[in-house]
């Protein structure tokens, strides 16, 4: 009598496949912003934001890309619950240091100056479509040694990638602006004229109103207008 062939079941293990979490992992810029739940923000706490273009978009560091992005950090920094006290624009991604009230005005305040960015870089562009790589990176700072640290970050960073190597500010930052540069706001009147020219172009920035970004971070002492981020 013949009997019925069974096709019997290996015991692998069900990892990988079309599931939720499966997969590896992306490492790296591949990795993009964690989507888990922000921390809690107290108000006293300065923040770094950092925005980041997708790939194969023109440089932000163009005179023209750079005013609509002033225009658009001044807009988004009028109320007293959000404000944006330094800024630096690199070729594809922008750094900042915030000032917010709560968690809720923070992401509020971004929301808002992410259309103003995008609405204004679409039609400086002439794209359509989706500009940001990422939702923005964001860091509570809680020391005034951190604080001075994101400073020179935020303010120098077009040194650290080699974008500027001038013995004043960027121009494409708030550095103009920027009352904590040791020696470089008492030089002789031989730079007055790029001083002046430099400090024109970032005269909107909003003072800050924390204490750690205000005073407490002087407390390391000012920054040098060559002194570069450290790496790491």
């Amino acid at each position: 009598m013949k009997t019925r062939a069974r096709q019997r079941e290996f015991g692998f293990t069900n990892w990988g496949g079309k599931r939720r979490g499966a997969g590896r992992k992306p490492k790296g810029e591949c990795a993009g912003v964690s989507h888990a739940r922000r921390p809690r923000l107290c108000e006293r706490h300065p923040v770094l934001v950092t925005m980041r273009l997708r790939a194969g978009l023109p440089s932000l560091r163009a005179n023209d890309s750079h005013e609509l992005v002033r225009r658009s950090l001044s807009a988004s920094s009028a109320s007293d619950v959000f404000r944006v006290v330094e800024y630096s624009v690199q070729s594809n991604h922008l750094h900042m240091l915030v000032e917010a009230r709560d968690a809720h005005a923070l992401s509020h305040g971004m929301n808002s100056l992410a259309v103003r960015l995008v609405r204004g870089l679409q039609k400086l562009w002439k794209l359509c479509g989706r500009l940001f790589a990422d939702r923005y990176h964001a860091r509570s700072l809680l020391t005034p040694r951190a604080v001075r640290t994101a400073l020179v970050y935020v303010l120098q960073n077009a040194r650290k990638h080699g974008a500027w190597i001038a013995r004043w500010p960027d121009v494409y930052s708030s550095g103009g602006s920027f009352g904590g540069w040791r020696g470089w706001k008492s030089e002789r009147a031989a730079t007055a004229g790029i001083r002046d020219a430099v400090s024109s172009r970032t005269a909107w920035t909003v003072r800050a109103q924390t204490w750690l970004l205000s005073i407490g971070w002087r407390r390391h002492g000012l920054i040098g207008v060559l002194e570069a981020p450290k790496h790491g």
